[in-house]
């Protein structure tokens, strides 16, 4: 049986909004423990749908490399989700894959990630696709994170987007045989094919 019909990442409805409708993080983490997953986007709660089993293949073959490039070798650590990194006292979000370099702007406290990291990776899905390129996006390179990939399982490519100031500028899209050109991931050499399986 196929669904046609699919979840989008939004607003939730299912939750009173807290005094003067606006979120922070200390709201924030007072939320139920539900199993769904919650993200705080500038005082707006927001919630995505679970991710697919394509979406956490890609997601995990991405991690997996990146723990080879920068923990393994000894250049900073390497999270996946779920995982909250506080941009702001008003935005936690939960990458799906997330870089610290050591001396980089973050800070990692028992709770949490704090600050902006020196990479984030977001897999698309239908549900999200328009939701990490454009709000997530621009929280991203608000915050100060140096890189941002984007990894469509679809088109079996990845968008790279470098900070240029206060925004990202767009690179190129890779895939196949193709290397992304990563300045935050030393000695970066894995073919964009690879992480698709």
């Amino acid at each position: 049986m196929t669904v046609d019909v699919l979840p989008v990442a939004g607003s939730v409805f299912h939750l009173p909004p807290p005094p003067g409708g606006r979120w922070t993080v200390a709201e924030y983490e007072r939320l139920p423990d539900d199993g769904q997953r919650y993200e705080l986007i500038d005082g707006v709660l927001r919630m995505a749908p679970a991710p697919a089993p394509d979406h956490q293949s890609v997601s995990g073959l991405i991690f997996y490399y990146l723990m080879q490039y920068v923990q393994i070798a000894g250049h900073g650590r390497v999270f996946t989700a779920p995982i909250d990194v506080e941009l702001s006292t008003t935005t936690v979000v939960q990458p799906d894959v997330v870089v610290l370099l050591h001396g980089g702007a973050a800070t990692i406290t028992p709770q949490r990630i704090v600050g902006p990291p020196d990479l984030v990776v977001e897999v698309a899905s239908p549900g999200t696709a328009s939701y990490d390129r454009r709000e997530k996006r621009d929280l991203y390179a608000a915050a100060g994170v140096r890189e941002y990939w984007i990894a469509d399982p679809g088109y079996r490519a990845v968008e790279l987007l470098t900070l240029d100031g206060a925004t990202y500028r767009a690179e190129y899209v890779y895939r196949g045989q193709a290397v992304i050109p990563s300045i935050v991931v030393p000695g970066w050499n894995v073919a964009t094919d690879a992480l698709f399986g």
